[in-house]
């Protein structure tokens, strides 16, 4: 196999593993480009989605993956970010790119995830998601360049992980609110274990369950749970659970090195150090209009609707995509959402319009728990205005979800 030079595009659609850690913090070492793909993609899908990426190389298999180690060069210091794709919720997945950085900013971008987490040589990174997402990525290779551990028990699996936890004493952990609703199912079932080696749980993907918050914070160890905003695009806040608790609703506080400020339609933007900046791969057009020029630096945007307090602190409106406009007035499903999450047996709760000749789209919504209809709607009468208030209700087991945990608000 040819060794992959500086600029090229490596695109892998094999199941995470140290093998597949090790050769994409090699890839970076070597001003290459992962693309970490998910390898359960139709052919169909992987030709669609690489059409607009134009790889050097696709990896399909472990063979594949140990061949491409047998060229890498050593680990060292990452000089690229690998390129994301975006979640494709909205269409075909766009290639985050931020290209080749140099010596100076890719120190600055290690010591930046380092400074904020904390990772260290005595770390021991649990992995739940797929490594081909992003934060998973980052957590795992923070971990391995502070000198620390990773720990890979596969598809996420209740009892498997529960087992790492027993067997491995982690002590950082990245999840979706998913995962955690799993786990603490399954700890109903067999007990919890010893959590006392956790130092930091973090936990973003999707909006978390009031309760499902408040578990979390009751079992893991004092000051040890966050919760951060970002997408594939770029990271934007964290927020100790403590402060969330201060600030229910929050996603925190803009970290080091953000701006974060709200237009007068409440879109979100966010300036970011140099290292953090991105293109769109191939599309000049969708790049331009992520980006403004600000004051304070180049801004973008992912299309997050959301305020900032006088504290600085951000609570999410909901995405442009969600948006449902009901009689001519906005409503953003998150913020429903957040409202409908408070109510005593709503265990779980998504928002989604429908069209309505009348209304233009009515508002709905479904929930997991034991609440019913007339509770929940009387509930929604005293915390929400009219157009806020879901129309009908659907009672399910379960909300369909992607493996990062967002809702699939097509399938409701």
């Amino acid at each position: 196999m040819r060794r992959p030079t500086t600029g090229d595009r490596v695109a892998l659609l094999v199941p995470g593993s140290h093998a597949y850690l090790e050769a994409v913090l090699r890839m970076l070492t070597g001003a290459v480009l992962p693309i970490p793909l998910d390898p359960r993609l139709t052919e169909g899908e992987r030709t669609r989605i690489l059409a607009g990426l134009d790889p050097t190389l696709v990896v399909t298999d472990e063979d594949q993956l140990a061949d491409l180690l047998a060229v890498l060069p050593a680990p060292g210091l990452p000089l690229a970010r690998p390129m994301h794709c975006t979640s494709g919720t909205t269409g075909t997945p766009k290639g985050v790119c931020s290209g080749v950085l140099d010596p100076e900013q890719a120190q600055a971008l290690v010591a930046e995830e380092r400074d904020l987490w904390g990772f260290a040589p005595d770390d021991v990174n649990l992995v739940l998601s797929p490594l081909y997402h992003s934060a998973p990525l980052r957590f795992a290779l923070g971990t391995v360049l502070a000198g620390g551990r990773v720990v890979i028990p596969g598809p996420f699996d209740p009892a498997a992980v529960t087992d790492a936890i027993r067997a491995e004493r982690p002590t950082t952990m990245f999840c979706v609110p998913a995962h955690l609703q799993r786990l603490f199912a399954h700890w109903d079932e067999v007990g919890v274990p010893d959590l006392s080696s956790f130092r930091l749980v973090a936990h973003a993907g999707a909006p978390c369950p009031t309760e499902v918050k408040r578990r979390l914070i009751d079992l893991f160890p004092d000051g040890s749970t966050w919760e951060f905003y970002g997408s594939t695009e770029g990271q934007f806040t964290a927020c100790r659970s403590e402060e969330w608790l201060a600030h229910p609703g929050t996603v925190g506080r803009a970290r080091p090195g953000r701006i974060l400020t709200a237009d007068p339609d409440g879109l979100l933007w966010c300036v970011v150090p140099e290292f953090a900046r991105f293109t769109y791969y191939g599309e000049p057009e969708k790049t331009a209009a992520a980006w403004r020029q600000t004051p304070d630096g180049p801004a973008f945007t992912v299309g997050d609707h959301g305020r900032i307090d006088a504290d600085g602190y951000v609570y999410l409106d909901g995405r442009r995509e969600d948006l449902i406009i009901s009689g001519g007035v906005n409503v953003y499903p998150a913020e429903v959402e957040q409202v409908l999450g408070e109510c005593p047996g709503v265990d779980d709760v998504a928002v989604y319009g429908v069209p309505d000749d009348t209304w233009g789209q009515r508002v709905c919504a479904a929930v997991v728990g034991t609440v019913d209809e007339d509770a929940l709607a009387a509930y929604a009468r005293e915390h929400l205005a009219p157009p806020k208030r879901p129309k009908s209700y659907a009672f399910r087991d379960a909300l369909p979800r992607t493996l990062t945990g967002k809702v699939r608000r097509s399938e409701l």
